[in-house]
């Protein structure tokens, strides 16, 4: 029944893409974040449609009358540097080749996506009808694991779909997180206008927060733990906020069970636990590995290929003020990073590391610098909340990604691009169109 659906609709679909640019550019990420293929079981389940988006979406660019003039600005350069220095690092890899440009090919499509962004985007309608593609995506499938975990009184594990960019939980809890802030935007859009909506993205906010805890993540529930005191730091009505989140804080506390309660509490005592250590030892292991290939690192996936990982086993006591307690690098499998900023310094050495380190912090500072430009300004108070809004989608990202192999994650680079066209685009179509009143002289003595 799902095949017939969606091969049913999936003509309409291509059609409003190929006419409408924006469509085809929320629907890109929607496919990538969403994973048709594992809704279908039949005929459906054969097609490669994020790869039939991307193709429907470039035509549609491409057949497009009054391209808007392409934005860029210094953080489209850095993204365009980090691509291309893991490109060099690519064809120096350690790991084998095709494993290697495989992950690249991966990383390149979201930089695609990225770019695409930049071409197409130009107005708040684009901008919102790409933030529902993520809401539909990400907060649709924490929504319904949500609702099962709640159903089975805690006891459903929520994990993503094998195969799939978010199939780690731990991964997929972070992307719940990241999908917080930009529900909190669009419930500022729909306020006033329809309740239901708002009503309906209130609910998902409160099952997007289940779905983290449902995880059982330890970095999901930093991420959170970290953006909903930012919110409640900077919101207007600390009371009813405080108020719905001591209401969800007690409702979830019902049915969490003593594994999930057990499993927080080692966040304090963490040199006492093997997993947690067990990342330590890999974050070593990858600095060493950056150690010996300073420039250009490793390569994709090189501290995962095991006659990497044991040959740096070899220097794992050279580094002593490199505290890993009592454990060992493992002698029969290879280990991921654990971290996006680990994972960079093994894969693309300190020169790739402070790239993404510049991009994450110029992306972080700019984002807080648009909202407040936009506020001084006098623009409409949408851009400054959705600037805002995005700034807190990239702490939850640069927080929840500290204990994760995540660094390559698509909907952290559309972000990227969403800031500038905001920025270099948008902001100052809307100041021409309707400049600030001139400030009142003041009277001379």
């Amino acid at each position: 029944m799902r095949d017939l659906v969606l091969l049913g609709i999936l003509p309409f679909i291509l059609y409003a893409m190929a006419r409408r640019p924006f469509i085809a550019m929320g629907l890109w990420i929607w496919t990538a974040m969403f994973f048709p293929n594992a809704w279908v079981y039949g005929i459906a389940g054969s097609i490669r449609y994020n790869l039939l988006f991307t193709g429907v979406a470039i035509l549609s660019y491409l057949a497009m009358k009054n391209k808007p003039k392409l934005v860029f600005g210094p953080l489209g350069a850095l993204v365009l540097l980090f691509l291309a220095w893991t490109t060099v690092s690519t064809m120096l890899t350690l790991a084998p080749p095709e494993r290697s440009w495989d992950i690249w090919s991966r990383f390149a499509k979201g930089i695609a996506l990225f770019y695409f962004i930049l071409l197409v985007a130009q107005k708040k309608l684009h901008l919102d009808f790409f933030l529902w593609c993520i809401v539909l995506s990400v907060g649709f499938y924490a929504n319904l694991e949500a609702l099962k975990f709640i159903a089975s009184g805690g006891g459903h594990m929520i994990e993503g779909f094998r195969g799939h960019v978010l199939g780690d939980r731990n991964e997929l809890a972070v992307a719940f997180v990241m999908t917080l802030p930009i529900c909190f935007y669009l419930l500022g859009q729909y306020k006033e206008h329809s309740r239901i909506m708002w009503l309906g993205l209130l609910g998902t906010m409160a099952l997007l927060v289940t779905a983290v805890v449902g995880t059982q993540s330890r970095g999901g529930f930093i991420a959170l733990a970290g953006i909903g005191l930012y919110l409640f730091a900077k919101s207007e009505r600390k009371i009813p906020m405080a108020i719905m989140g001591a209401i969800l804080i007690f409702g979830l506390s019902q049915i969490v069970s003593s594994d999930w309660t057990a499993r927080m509490n080692t966040i304090d005592t963490a040199e006492n636990d093997a997993s947690f250590m067990g990342r330590v030892v890999a974050w070593k292991l990858s600095f060493i590995l950056a150690m010996k290939n300073p420039i250009f690192g490793g390569g994709f996936k090189s501290l995962e290929y095991f006659p990497v990982w044991a040959e740096l086993s070899r220097d794992f006591y050279s580094y002593s003020w490199f505290y890993t307690g009592d454990a060992l690098p493992p002698t029969t499998f290879a280990r991921a990073a654990h971290s996006i900023y680990f994972q960079v310094m093994g894969e693309h050495g300190f020169v790739g590391l402070a790239i993404f380190m510049i991009l994450l912090a110029t992306t972080f500072l700019k984002a807080g610098r648009l909202a407040r430009k936009a506020r001084k300004a006098g623009a409409p108070a949408w851009i400054a909340s959705l600037a805002t809004m995005l700034q807190l989608s990239v702490f939850a990202y640069a927080l929840g990604g500290a204990a994760l192999s995540f660094a390559y994650f698509e909907l952290y680079y559309a972000i990227i691009g969403l800031l500038i066209v905001l920025e270099l685009r948008i902001l100052p179509s809307v100041l021409k169109e309707s400049p600030p009143p001139p400030a009142t002289p003041s009277l001379s003595k």
